[in-house]
């Protein structure tokens, strides 16, 4: 779902942006042309005439031959996964920083060049402890404001004037300053000895991700995330019995998901559905068509296709335009087209269900 694709930003006067805030650059100042401009003519539905990276043979295979034992980390053989550290399930190589004094446009720059989903912020290069995150959500709550999208309340209004002036003024915007509008994710950490069953009551709360730090300290040993979870129990499933035996039931039968979905409609415009997502706390936002059939989704990581002034046009196109966008940048930068969506039933399996999870990264 994640293409990885830099795009510049700026915010000096000799360049227009769409991250200034309290400026939109108008659909017809003259430009560069972008790869996404040539493509603002009305789409057909990302639904027709695509072929899957991952064909259906390929994930027919795989959930007809989940990982075996052989595949499994034996360091888990024979253990309680409930007892299991957090701590061991983390890596600080995957651990991607950026100051609080750091311009938002390079704060930006590094989330997406470095390939990360989030960025750790510090108040200096040395430090190991973290005091914030910087992610696609930031990223995407930023840019509403600085389009017009969103309005500042009134606690927060000082700063938005302060923030405006500053990007009118060709001044850098610092990250620290950015990260105080709007809402933020509650910041979690636990110490590496944390078990997972602490984990999952975290994750339970709707908290995506949780910062791993040192027993008795505040400095940062790696960051486990939703997905890395899901991934560790598939993998390694069968060194953990009472785990193993829920793959085979239903998702019905074990009162998974929801009736309740947030949504929508391909013909609104995109600003709609980040707007949505940003007030629903979403990282992904199905997109429907008139007959409520799903036919794509749009992430939070997707926003980094709307950091350049030439994509601000965008925002008023429809969703499922962005959608042809998002699959056809994609389809340039990997070599292959993407299906637009997965799906499973109330009868599919655990197994099938964590099986697509895992196979496309989906979220």
């Amino acid at each position: 779902m994640e293409a990885s694709s830099s795009e510049d930003l700026r915010s000096t006067p000799s360049r227009s942006s769409s991250t200034r805030l309290g400026h939109t650059p108008s659909p017809v100042q003259s430009h560069r042309q972008s790869f996404t401009e040539t493509l603002r003519g009305h789409p057909p539905s990302p639904r027709a005439n695509r072929q899957p990276s991952l064909s259906q043979a390929q994930l027919q295979e795989l959930l007809n031959n989940p990982p075996t034992t052989g595949s499994a980390d034996p360091n888990f053989s024979g253990r309680d996964w409930q007892t299991i550290g957090v701590g061991e399930l983390c890596t600080s190589a995957n651990v991607r920083w950026v100051e609080f004094d750091a311009g938002i446009e390079d704060a930006t720059n590094i989330l997406i060049n470095s390939g990360a989903h989030v960025l750790l912020v510090r108040h200096r290069k040395d430090e190991r402890a973290a005091h914030a995150t910087y992610d696609y959500r930031d990223l995407t709550q930023y840019l509403l404001f600085a389009t017009g999208q969103l309005q500042p309340d009134e606690d927060h209004l000082p700063i938005f004037t302060s923030l405006a002036k500053k990007a009118q003024a060709g001044q850098i915007i610092p990250l620290r300053d950015a990260k105080s509008l709007g809402n933020k994710e509650p910041f979690m950490t636990l110490p590496a000895t944390a078990n997972l069953t602490h984990a999952i009551e975290v994750f339970g709360g709707g908290v995506h991700r949780i910062i791993i730090v040192e027993e008795g300290t505040d400095n940062v040993v790696g960051i486990l995330s939703q997905l890395r979870l899901v991934k560790f129990l598939w993998e390694n499933g069968r060194n953990f019995p009472i785990i193993d035996a829920l793959y085979s039931q239903s998702i019905k039968d074990l009162g998974i998901g929801s009736q309740l979905t947030i949504s929508v409609n391909g013909d609104k415009p995109l600003k709609e559905a980040l707007k949505l997502m940003n007030n629903e706390g979403l990282t992904s936002l199905a997109v429907v068509d008139n007959q409520s059939n799903v036919v794509g989704n749009i992430s939070n990581v997707d926003v980094k296709l709307l950091t350049k002034s030439s994509s601000a046009p965008l925002l008023d196109n429809t969703c499922i335009h962005f959608i042809s966008v998002i699959l056809s940048i994609r389809g340039m930068n990997d070599g292959k087209d993407s299906v637009p969506v997965f799906h499973i039933n109330p009868y599919s399996t655990l197994a099938h269900t964590v099986a697509k999870l895992v196979a496309t990264k989906a979220h």
